[in-house]
């Protein structure tokens, strides 16, 4: 008997089943990113990013978006934030009237912003974003570092910015003088070709 080559085998069916099946489960859940490590002068205003991914339609009445502090010595977890449909910021420990909602939802952005940091706050920050039913999910951690001045990467980085600035308006006077200084070399001899009948009269 001839095999019939146009239908698959049922091995083959259920090899492609299980690789759907891995690629809805790699796919699916909940994804939280968060830059890892965030340096702050003290006392400035420092934006702690959190995006997120979720296979879930995105429902802002229903996400619920947490966030926690760890300090560096050995204590108790505190709540830095909570937003459900409204941004909550805490009533009180260290980060009272410190922190303000600088997410969307809608554009899965789920960030903060804590003002004038203090010493204090060196720690890790949790990030954890629920929108149901997808609900499981690993969190986003970010480990803040309070120092007294800029690293020098940063102050190198805000020299190389100025400095490019400075360049860039400096290139830009110089093509305009330039252009200027054309278009009088230009017109003189214009001028010149229309004085010189002027004088034969």
């Amino acid at each position: 008997m001839m095999e019939d080559k146009g239908k698959p085998s049922p091995s083959g069916i259920s090899v492609t089943v299980m690789m759907l099946l891995l690629g809805v489960l790699q796919v699916g859940g909940m994804h939280v990113y968060t830059p890892g490590d965030v340096e702050a002068v003290n006392g400035t205003d420092v934006r702690l990013k959190c995006t997120f991914y979720s296979s879930a339609p995105i429902n802002p009445n229903t996400v619920v978006i947490s966030w926690s502090f760890r300090p560096l010595k050995p204590g108790r977890e505190e709540s830095v934030f909570h937003y459900q449909q409204r941004p909550y910021p805490p009533p009180d420990g260290i980060f009272r009237k410190r922190v303000v909602w600088a997410g969307d939802v809608m554009g899965r952005d789920a960030s903060i912003i804590l003002q004038q940091v203090k010493f204090t706050y060196n720690g890790t920050y949790v990030c954890q974003v629920k929108n149901p039913p997808d609900v499981h999910g690993p969190s986003g951690e970010i480990r803040l570092r309070v120092v007294t001045t800029a690293s020098f990467s940063e102050l190198l980085l805000l020299a190389l910015a100025i400095g490019g600035g400075i360049t860039a308006v400096v290139i830009l006077l110089i093509i305009i003088v330039s252009c200027r200084r054309c278009k009088k070399r230009r017109q003189r001899p214009r001028d010149r070709g229309e004085e010189a009948p002027r004088k034969e009269r």
